[in-house]
């Protein structure tokens, strides 16, 4: 005896049994959880480089730090620019007066600007880079959580025709069908949480590697008084004699401006 088998989407929601419906309630949270992620990481990432922008103009565009200063003095930081910024200049600052007040420092003034620095950053890619783990887990085990589903669906479903008699190969290929839904469910959680990872990834990445950029030109500036850019200029190097004018360099800098402005605002604190 042959039993006629209907087959389709709202036929496999209404054969759900209880372990594949919890696999689609699973299958869909990831689903809901990814696109949040992916949403909410991708404001983040914009607005951070939107908020970036007005510090790194001020620092960028001039050869002082006292506009950033004074930027840092009268804004609350949003940005992981503004964060670095404050914690590099406050550790020179705190430095400044130390060394004023003649007190024993432990490391030197460029090391301890470095360690605060390498602190900030660490704090702003941990938060930038938060729930890139979550996405990580959706895009690796949704497949897999969509494969059980369709092999507890296909196991089921034999079951039950096996327990009815003799059924043609078209009912048994329809149930293999209607199984894989499950496997499709699953990659189609997987791939948005793959390429929205990968994306971030990269982007973050950039972003990293801009923010450790101004890392170096503010330690650069908190220490010497001058631009990194300055050490790529031709004209600087043909100006001052090549190595002949070393023993005059330090009158010549602005690194005695530089500590001057510290010890200006560190009075201030």
């Amino acid at each position: 005896m042959e039993l006629s088998y209907q087959y389709g989407f709202a036929k496999f929601l209404q054969n759900l049994n209880v372990i594949s419906f919890f696999v689609v309630i699973i299958l869909l949270s990831m689903s809901l959880l990814s696109w949040y992620l992916i949403f909410i990481k991708a404001l983040q990432l914009g607005f951070t480089y939107w908020r970036s922008n007005k510090i790194l103009k001020l620092f960028w565009k001039s050869s002082s730090l006292v506009p950033l200063i004074e930027h840092l003095i009268k804004t609350k930081p949003t940005n992981p620019y503004s964060n670095l910024a404050l914690q590099g200049i406050n550790a020179a600052i705190y430095y400044e007066k130390r060394s004023s007040k003649k007190l024993i420092t432990l490391t030197t003034h460029s090391e301890f600007i470095v360690r605060n620095m390498r602190r900030a950053i660490k704090d702003e890619m941990a938060f930038i880079d938060s729930g890139l783990t979550t996405l990580a887990i959706i895009s690796s085990t949704a497949p897999f959580i969509g494969f059980f589903g369709t092999l507890w669906d296909i196991y089921d479903a034999l079951i039950s025709i096996s327990a009815k008699g003799n059924v043609s190969l078209d009912t048994v290929t329809a149930v293999v069908g209607e199984a894989l839904i499950m496997t499709a469910v699953g990659l189609a959680v997987a791939i948005p949480a793959v390429l929205g990872y990968n994306a971030f990834v990269h982007g973050n990445r950039d972003f990293l590697n801009k923010l450790e950029g101004f890392a170096h030109e503010l330690h650069t500036r908190l220490n010497t008084g001058v631009s990194i850019n300055l050490m790529k200029n031709r004209v600087y190097m043909k100006q001052n004699g090549g190595l002949r004018s070393q023993s005059n360099f330090w009158q010549k800098s602005d690194f005695f401006n530089t500590i001057a402005i510290l010890r200006f605002f560190s009075r201030r604190f």
